[in-house]
C-alpha cells in the first residue's frame, strides 16, 4: 500500500481503513494492518530498500547537519517534566499521560526537526502476551504491595511505544604498551608457635609474579554498537531488556507505527557516539589483555585510531505501563521482541515487617530448643524488640 495515499504525510502515522474509514493499526507478529472496527486487513508493501541492508550515514554528515531533507522530519513533541521523555504527538491530540511515568503532559505548540529513523524493529509480542509476561514478573516479586500488584495486573492496559536508539559502526586500530605477568611460586622457611609455646619450622609457599614489558597492536571492526537515544528509561531497565535482535530491523515505514506511540531521541548524535566509544574502549581493553597473554596483564597506554564511523537512527518496540500509586510513580517495560520484563521494584513495608517478625520467631524457637529456656526467652525478646 502507498503511504502517501493513506496518510498524507509520514508524520501523521494514521492510515484510514478503505472499508469504513476507521484508523488501521499494525498487528504485532503478523506484518499487516488491521481495522479493529470492521476487521479489514492490509499487508505492508516492501520498500525498495528491503532487498538489501539498511543504509548507514556518515557520522560527520550527521554532526555537521549536512543531511538532506529526506533524511530529516518535523516532529510535534512534548517534553515530560518528570522523566524527561520526548513523546511524539498524533495530529489532533493535545494532552496525554507520559507512557513512562504517568505524568500529564501537553503538546508543545511548535515542531522540531530531527533525524529520521532508518530502521524499525516491528512488534512481535502482542499486548496480551506482554500483559501475561508482566503478571508473571509481578507474581515472582517478594514483598511487593498487594494493592499495587492487583492494580498493575487489572487496572491499567499496556501501551505500545517505539524507543529511539542509535547504532554505530567503526574501524579501530589500537597501539598499546603494558606488561605481561607470569605467576610462579617460591618456598621459604617460617617459624610458627603452637598453643603450648613450642616452635617449629615449616615451609610456606608464596606466589610471585615475573613481569615483562610488552607492546603491540589490536584491530577490531565494530558493527551496530547500540546506544539508547533517550534517558527517560533508567539504565537498569534498558540493560535488563537486552539483548535486542537487530537482525529483525526493517527499513523504516510509518505503517509500522500505526496504532503505537513513539519516543523521539533526546540524546544527541555526538553524545551517543561518546557512549558508543565507551563500549568500544571496554571491548578494545579486553582485546589487548587477550593479546598480551600470560597470567596477569597491565596496560600502561592505549592509542586508538577510529575511522569510517557511520550511524543509524532506529526504533525498537516495547510495551509500557506507568501509573501513580499511593503518591509514587511506578513503571514497567516489556521488550516487544522477546517478552523480557523490567520495572520499578515496589516494596511493602508491612510484608517486610511481618517477614522480619516471622524470622525472629523461627530463630528464637531454635535458640529455645538448643539452650537454657531463660536465656532463650531473653534472646527472643531482644530479637523481636519486646
Amino acid at each position: 500500500m502507498e503511504s502517501e495515499g493513506k496518510a498524507g504525510s509520514e508524520a501523521d502515522r494514521r492510515f484510514p481503513c478503505p472499508s469504513c474509514g476507521a484508523d488501521l493499526r499494525f498487528q504485532p507478529g503478523e506484518g499487516r494492518l488491521l481495522c479493529d472496527h470492521c476487521g479489514h486487513t492490509e499487508a505492508l508493501a516492501s520498500p525498495p530498500a528491503a532487498s538489501g541492508a539498511i543504509p548507514e550515514t556518515a557520522f560527520r554528515r550527521g554532526i555537521e547537519a549536512e543531511l538532506p531533507a529526506a533524511e530529516t522530519e518535523e516532529k510535534r513533541l512534548s517534553h515530560c517534566p518528570n522523566c524527561g521523555a520526548d513523546i511524539a504527538f498524533d495530529p489532533g491530540l493535545h494532552a496525554m499521560e507520559c507512557p513512562f511515568c504517568a505524568t500529564p503532559v501537553v503538546a508543545d505548540p511548535g515542531t522540531r526537526r530531527q533525524i529520521r529513523p532508518k530502521g524499525v524493529a516491528p512488534f512481535l509480542v502482542t499486548q496480551d502476551e506482554a500483559h501475561q509476561a508482566m503478571s508473571r514478573w509481578l507474581g515472582s516479586l517478594w514483598f511487593a504491595p498487594s494493592g499495587l500488584v492487583d492494580y498493575a495486573r487489572k487496572g491499567r492496559r499496556l501501551e505500545g511505544i517505539y524507543l529511539p536508539f542509535w547504532t554505530f559502526d567503526a574501524r579501530t586500530r589500537s597501539d598499546y604498551t603494558g606488561r605481561r605477568g607470569t605467576v610462579y611460586y617460591t618456598e621459604r622457611p617460617v617459624t610458627v608457635r603452637d598453643q603450648a609455646g613450642r616452635t617449629r619450622t615449616e615451609m610456606r609457599r608464596e606466589q610471585q609474579i615475573r613481569w615483562m614489558p610488552v607492546s603491540g597492536r589490536v584491530a577490531r571492526d565494530f558493527d551496530d554498537v547500540l546506544v539508547a537515544a533517550s534517558r527517560s528509561m533508567p539504565a537498569s531497565h534498558g540493560a535488563a531488556l537486552a539483548p535486542w535482535d537487530l537482525t529483525r530491523l526493517e527499513p523504516y515505514q510509518p505503517e509500522y507505527l500505526a496504532g503505537f506511540r513513539s519516543e523521539t531521541y533526546s540524546v544527541t548524535l555526538d553524545e551517543g557516539m561518546d557512549e558508543a566509544r565507551a563500549v568500544m574502549d571496554r571491548t578494545i581493553e579486553r582485546d589487548i589483555r587477550f593479546d598480551i597473554g600470560g597470567d596477569r596483564q597491565q596496560i600502561t597506554s592505549v592509542d586508538t585510531e577510529v575511522s569510517g564511523v557511520t550511524f543509524k537512527h532506529v526504533l525498537l518496540p516495547a510495551w509500557t505501563a506507568a501509573y501513580r500509586f499511593r503518591g509514587r510513580s511506578f513503571s514497567f517495560v516489556v521488550n516487544a521482541q522477546t517478552g523480557k520484563v523490567s520495572g520499578d521494584r515496589p516494596w511493602s513495608g508491612v510484608k517486610i515487617a511481618a517477614a522480619v517478625g516471622l524470622l525472629a520467631l523461627v530463630i528464637g524457637a531454635g535458640l529455645w530448643i538448643g539452650q537454657d529456656p531463660d536465656r532463650a526467652l531473653a534472646t527472643l525478646r531482644g530479637l523481636i524488640g519486646r
